[in-house]
C-alpha cells in the first residue's frame, strides 16, 4: 500500500507558512480577526526555562509575516505574504515597522514596497535589499529617503512559480561572500495546474542576458551568486523554506519531515569527476529521526480541519543560533520551526566525522510550545542584540488547498486570520527591551567595522564584512591583516581572512599562518581560502601538504577535498593518507574518489593491499574505484585489472575480486567508445571464470560483465552454452548453479532452448530455477513468453506470479509494447486480475508513451476508481466499529509495510512515513487509502526516465546531484543513474498508489489498521 497522501503528508503544509490564505473563484478573503489577542498570546507560551518572551509587532501594523531584517541603521524590514496560497495579483508587501518611543515595541509601519507576488526572503545589499519573489529576485531601494522603495531592478529570474512553500526564498550571505538561495525543484500540481502549473526556466541575470545561465530551474538546486559580479552558479543541495550557517560557513538545511541536514559536499569536487557518480550530497543529521517526534501542548488543535499533532511534518526557518547573548550550551544550538504542531523545535548539534549529528536538547519537552492552535511559527532571525525572533504567521488554518479536504475548503473558516500576525523576541531572562530603529554600524567607521568582526554576535560580524566590501577602502588591508592575526578572536581571524579574500587583497603568507591556526573553524577555513590560490601561490601546496595528521576530522576532510586539485605523487601520496585514516567516513570516501587522479589505478592497488574483509568500507571503495576505471580509462588497463580480478586464488583472498568484476561492468556499460577486439581474451578468460571458479559472487560478477559486453562467436562460446544447457538440465546440479546457466543461455538467442525454459517453468523446480527460465524466456524478443506465461497462468503459483508478470514489461520498446497489449487484453478477458498487476506497474500502464495503450490502460484499470465513492461509501462502517490497535499492526505488516514505515519503523520506506497522519480524522485516512490518486505528496510522484541506450527506468526521485539521481521503487530498491546517461526525464503526474485496497482488508480490518495508524508512535 503507497498512500499518495493527498492530504495526508503535504498536506501539512511542508515548511513555509503555516497558515491557508485561500483565494478561489467566488471567494472574498476575510478580514475576520479572531484567535488570541497579542497580548493574550504571550500567556499561551510554554518557554525553555531561563528565558524570556516579548512582543515586538503585531496586527494592524504586521500581518502575514514570513522573514525580517534589521540593517546597520536599524530598520526593521518585514516581509508580509498576503497572497497564500493562490492568489497571484501582486499583494505582497515589504513593510517598514518603526518604535518611535524606544520602548522596544513597534508602534509605526510604512510600506516599503508592494506589489510583489508571493515574497519569500530578505537581505540587505548595497544600499537596498535584495527580495525572493519567484520567478525573480529583486533589488529594491529607496533613493530619495522617504522609506519607500523607489528603484525596483530584477537581479536574478527564471526560477519556477511554484506551490508558495517551494519557491526560492531566504537569500543569506555566506561567510565565503556569496549570495546563497533557499531553492529546490517544483513541485507538480494536480489540483491548481494554472496556478502552479510553472516549472521555471533558464536561471540568469537580466541585465547579462549573454552571461551564465543556470537551465531548468537550477535543475532544482540551491543557487549562489555575487551579482555584483555576475557570477552564478548552482550549489550541491537543495532546501525547501530555509537554510542557515553555523559559525564556521557549514551549510544547514531543512524540508518538510526533515529538520535538519548537512550540505557535506560542494559542486566542484563532484564536477571534476563525472566518472564518479554520487546520488546524495547531503547527510541527515537528526539522531532522533525524520518525521521526528516533538511535544505540542496545544488546546483543541484544529484536528477537523487536517492539522497533525506529535511528528514534524512541517519544519522550516532552520537557524543556528549565533547571538552570543544566550547561555554557552545556545552557541551550538539550531532552532526549528514546527507551524503544524504551533512549536519551535530546538537541537544540540555535535560534530561527527565529516558531517554532524544534531540531538534533542531535552526529552519530552521543546524550546516554546504554545496552547494556541493559531500560533504558527514559520521563521527566525538573530538581531543585533543576540536575540532570537520569532515570526509568526497566526493562522486558523495550516493547509493548501492542492492537498486539502474538500469539505475543509468549503468550511467558511479558511480565511481566519488573513489581517493578523506577530513577531516575538526571546532572550535570557532579566534582558531589558531592545532598543530598536537607532543606527548600528551604518555611521560606524571602517577601523570601527573591524573590530566588530571579532564581536560574539553573528549579525554584527556578517554585517561589518558586507559593508566593509562596499566601501572597499585600500587603507582597510592593514587593519584587516592585523585582525587576521587577532590571538584573542578565531572568529575575528576568520572574518579577517574572508574579508581580505573579496577585497582580493588576501596575501598567500597569512593564508599560511592560518593553516597553522590552533582552532580547527579556522584552519578549515584556510583550507578553502587556499584553494582559490593553488594557481597564483603554488607556495601553499607544501604547508597543505604538511597537514595529514590534523587532529580535526573536518580539516581532514576538507583537506582531502581541495588535494584532489593538486597532481603530484606527493599529493597522491597525502590524498591516501587521509582516506585510509578516515575510510569508514563514506565522505571521506567521496572526497578521496572526487580527484581526477583517483583513477589511474594507483590507489586501487593501494586499496586492494590494505584490504580489509571485515570492513565493508573497502569493498564498496574497491567497486566504485572499478567503475571509474571501467568508464574512462583505457582497454589495457581495463584488461589488466580485469586478469587480476579472475586469477584465481585462496577463498581467504578473494573477497575483492568481485567488486572489482561489478565495478569495471558498471563503468563499461557507461562507456561512450567500445573497447578493441583484444578483449577477446578477456572474454575467454570471463567465460571459463563463470563456469569453473569456486566463488558464487565471482561467477555472478562475471555473468553481470558479459551481460554488457556480449559474448563472442567461437567455437569456445558455442561449447560454453552447450555445458550451460547442460548445467541447467541436471536436477543433480545445485539450485544455484542450474539458475546461472540459466541467465548464461540469456547472453544470446535462447530461442533453440524454448522447450527447456518452458519445463524450467514448474511447481516442481525450485522457485530461483523458475524465475531464472523465466527472465532468459522474456529475453527472446516477441511474444513467446508472454503467450506462455498466459496459458499457464491459471497454474502458476503466488511465488512465481510476480516474475510472470513483470515478464510482459521487459524486452526493448517495441517488444514491450507488444507484451503490453497482451497483458491488456488478458485484463479486459478476465484472465489475469488487474491486481495482480501491481500498483506500480498499473501506474506506469496509465502513464505508458504509448498513446493507444495508455489510453486503454486507463480505462481497464480505473474502472474501480470510478466506483471510489461507492467503495468508501461502504467501509464508512469502519469508523463506527470497535477497533484493535493490535491487530491493526498485523493488517499493516501485510498490507502497507512493503511501502512504508511508521516513524521511520516497521517497513519499507518507499511511500511517505505514516507517522505525519497519526492526529488525522479516521475519515480523512480512509478516503486516502480507498481513493489515493486525487493529489500526489510532494516527492511522491512518478517518473519516466529514457537512458541514451534506449532503456527505460520508472520510479520515485529519491535523491538528486549535480551528476546523478536515485530512483527508488517498491520494497525500497534504489537505481542510481548518470545525469550524462540520461535522454529524458519526465514527471508522470501519478501517484504510486492505485485503488484497490478494499480486495485485500475488510471494513473490520479498516477499522483496526485506522486505529494502529493512529496509535502507533
Amino acid at each position: 500500500m503507497v498512500i499518495s497522501l493527498t492530504t495526508i503528508q503535504q498536506y501539512l503544509f511542508y515548511s513555509l507558512i503555516a497558515a491557508s490564505l485561500v483565494m478561489v473563484p467566488g471567494c472574498q478573503k476575510s478580514s475576520t480577526s479572531s484567535g488570541t489577542s497579542p497580548e493574550e498570546a504571550l500567556k499561551t507560551f510554554e518557554l525553555e526555562p531561563g528565558f524570556q518572551i516579548e512582543l515586538v509587532a503585531s496586527e494592524p501594523l504586521v500581518a502575514d509575516p514570513v522573514a525580517m531584517e534589521i540593517d546597520e541603521d536599524g530598520r526593521f524590514y518585514v516581509v508580509e505574504m498576503h497572497g497564500y496560497p493562490l492568489d497571484k495579483t501582486g499583494t505582497g508587501k515589504i513593510k517598514l515597522l518603526t518604535d518611535s518611543d524606544g520602548d522596544g515595541r513597534m508602534d509605526k509601519s510604512t510600506v516599503f514596497a508592494e506589489n510583489l507576488v508571493l515574497p519569500t526572503g530578505i537581505m540587505r545589499w548595497k544600499k537596498g535589499v535584495l527580495v525572493t519573489d519567484a520567478p525573480n529576485v529583486y533589488y529594491l531601494e529607496d533613493t530619495d529617503g522617504d522609506g519607500k522603495s523607489d528603484v525596483r531592478d530584477t537581479v536574478l529570474t527564471g526560477f519556477a512559480l511554484s506551490n508558495p512553500q517551494h519557491n526560492v526564498n531566504a537569500p543569506l550571505l555566506g561567510l565565503d561572500n556569496w549570495i546563497y538561495l533557499a531553492h529546490e525543484s517544483a513541485v507538480t500540481a494536480q489540483v491548481y495546474k494554472e496556478e502552479f502549473g510553472d516549472r521555471g526556466s533558464d536561471v540568469f541575470f537580466p541585465k547579462k542576458p549573454d552571461g551564465i545561465r543556470l537551465p531548468d530551474n537550477a535543475s532544482g538546486r540551491s543557487v549562489r551568486f555575487r551579482p555584483d559580479r555576475y557570477e552564478l552558479e548552482p550549489v550541491a543541495g537543495n532546501t525547501q523554506f530555509g537554510h542557515t550557517f553555523d559559525a564556521w560557513g557549514n551549510r544547514l538545511l531543512v524540508s518538510n519531515a526533515n529538520h535538519a541536514f548537512h550540505e557535506v559536499i560542494t559542486t566542484p569536487y563532484l564536477k571534476r569527476n563525472p566518472d564518479l557518480l554520487v546520488s546524495n550530497v547531503t547527510q541527515s543529521i537528526s539522531d532522533h529521526g525524520n518525521a521526528a517526534e516533538v511535544f505540542p501542548i496545544t488546546k483543541n488543535p484544529q484536528m477537523q480541519l487536517l492539522t497533525d499533532i506529535g511528528v514534524i511534518t512541517s519544519a522550516c526557518g532552520i537557524t543556528a543560533y549565533l547571538g552570543g547573548a544566550f547561555p554557552a550550551l545556545y552557541d551550538s544550538v539550531t532552532f526549528v520551526a514546527e507551524p503544524v504542531s504551533n512549536l519551535v523545535h530546538f537541537d544540540k548539534i555535535h560534530g561527527k566525522g565529516a558531517s554532524f549529528t544534531a540531538s534533542r536538547v531535552h526529552t519530552g519537552k521543546e524550546f516554546l510550545a504554545s496552547t494556541d492552535a493559531w500560533f504558527r511559527p514559520v521563521n527566525m532571525y538573530v538581531g543585533p542584540d543576540g536575540a532570537l525572533y520569532v515570526i509568526d504567521y497566526y493562522r486558523q488554518i495550516v493547509e493548501h488547498p492542492e492537498w486539502m479536504a474538500e469539505d475543509v475548503i468549503k468550511s467558511g473558516a479558511l480565511y481566519n486570520g488573513t489581517d493578523q500576525g506577530r513577531i516575538y523576541r526571546i532572550t535570557p531572562k532579566g534582558t531589558q527591551p531592545a532598543v530598536l530603529n537607532k543606527d548600528l554600524l551604518g555611521k560606524a567607521s571602517n577601523a570601527q567595522l573591524i573590530e566588530k568582526l571579532a564581536d560574539r554576535n553573528s549579525w554584527w560580524r556578517r554585517n561589518a564584512q558586507r559593508l566593509l566590501l562596499d566601501r572597499a577602502t585600500p587603507q582597510d588591508v592593514a587593519g584587516l591583516e592585523v585582525m587576521a592575526k587577532n590571538p584573542s578572536s578565531p572568529l575575528g581571524r576568520l572574518h579577517a581572512l574572508w574579508t581580505l579574500e573579496g577585497l582580493n587583497k588576501l596575501r598567500p603568507e597569512l593564508i599560511t599562518a592560518a593553516l597553522k591556526d590552533p582552532v580547527p573553524g579556522v584552519r578549515t577555513n584556510a583550507i578553502k581560502l587556499a584553494e582559490a590560490h593553488l594557481k597564483t601561490a603554488p607556495a601553499l601546496i607544501p604547508a597543505l601538504l604538511a597537514m595529514p595528521s590534523d587532529s580535526d576530522p573536518k580539516v581532514r576532510f576538507q583537506l582531502l577535498c581541495t588535494l584532489g586539485f593538486v597532481e603530484s605523487p606527493e599529493a597522491a601520496s597525502v590524498r591516501q593518507k587521509l582516506l585510509f585514516t578516515d575510510i569508514d567516513d563514506q565522505w571521506v570516501q567521496i572526497a578521496a574518489l572526487s580527484a581526477p587522479a583517483s583513477q589511474k589505478g594507483d590507489l586501487l592497488n593501494a586499496v586492494l593491499t590494505r584490504y580489509k574483509p571485515d570492513q565493508p568500507a573497502y569493498g564498496s571503495l574497491v567497486e566504485r574505484l572499478s567503475a571509474m576505471t571501467g568508464a574512462s580509462q583505457p582497454p589495457k588497463t581495463i584488461h589488466s585489472l580485469l586478469e587480476k580480478a579472475l586469477v584465481p586464488v585462496s577463498a581467504e583472498k578473494e573477497t575483492w575480486q568481485p567488486s572489482i568484476i561489478k565495478g569495471v561492468a558498471q563503468g563499461v556499460k557507461r562507456r561512450n567508445s567500445t573497447l578493441d577486439s583484444n578483449f577477446l581474451a578477456e572474454q575467454q578468460l570471463l567465460i571459463q571464470s563463470f563456469f569453473n571458479h569456486s566463488s558464487p559472487s565471482v561467477r555472478s560478477a562475471c555473468l553481470q560483465f558479459l551481460q554488457v559486453t556480449g559474448l563472442p562467436d567461437d567455437a569456445q562460446t558455442m561449447a560454453a552454452f552447450q555445458q550451460a544447457v547442460q548445467t541447467a538440465a541436471d536436477p543433480k546440479q545445485s539450485e544455484e548453479k542450474r539458475s546461472e546457466a540459466l541467465g548464461f543461455l540469456a547472453l544470446r538467442d535462447a530461442t533453440p532452448q524454448i522447450p527447456l525454459l518452458k519445463k524450467m517453468i514448474a511447481p516442481n523446480e525450485p522457485l530461483s530455477v523458475q524465475v531464472a527460465a523465466l527472465k532468459t524466456l522474456s529475453s527472446i524478443p516477441d511474444a513467446t513468453v508472454s503467450d506462455y506465461v498466459l496459458q499457464k497462468w491459471p497454474v502458476m503459483t503466488p511465488d512465481i506470479r510476480e516474475p510472470a508478470i513483470a515478464t510482459f514489461f521487459s524486452g526493448p520498446d517495441p517488444v514491450r509494447q507488444s507484451r503490453i497489449k497482451l497483458l491488456l487484453d488478458a485484463v479486459e478477458k478476465g484472465t489475469i486480475d488487474q491486481n495482480s498487476i501491481g500498483w506500480p506497474r498499473s501506474v506506469g500502464l496509465m502513464a505508458n508513451s504509448n498513446v493507444e495503450s495508455r489510453n486503454r490502460a486507463r480505462v481497464l484499470l480505473t474502472k474501480r476508481d470510478k466506483q471510489r465513492d461507492e467503495v468508501i461509501k461502504q467501509y464508512q462502517t469502519s469508523l463506527e466499529l470497535p477497533a484493535d490497535a493490535d491487530k491493526g499492526a498485523l493488517v499493516f505488516q501485510q498490507n502497507c509495510a512493503l511501502c512504508h514505515q511508521i516513524g521511520s519503523t516497521g517497513g519499507i520506506a518507499f511511500g511517505p512515513d505514516l507517522a505525519t497522519i497519526r492526529n488525522r480524522r479516521p475519515a480523512s485516512i480512509l478516503g486516502d487509502i480507498l481513493n489515493p490518486n486525487l493529489s500526489i505528496a510532494d516527492g511522491y510522484d512518478l517518473w519516466t526516465i529514457t537512458l541514451k541506450n534506449g532503456e527505460t527506468q520508472q520510479g520515485l526521485i529519491s535523491t538528486e546531484t549535480p551528476t546523478a539521481l536515485t530512483l527508488r521503487n517498491q520494497g525500497g530498491q534504489e537505481t542510481t543513474i548518470a545525469r550524462q546517461d540520461i535522454e529524458t526525464l519526465k514527471a508522470m503526474n501519478m501517484s504510486a498508489m492505485t485503488a484497490g485496497l478494499e480486495k485485500q482488508i475488510n471494513p473490520q480490518q479498516m477499522a483496526d489498521l485506522l486505529a494502529y495508524i493512529r496509535k502507533a508512535k
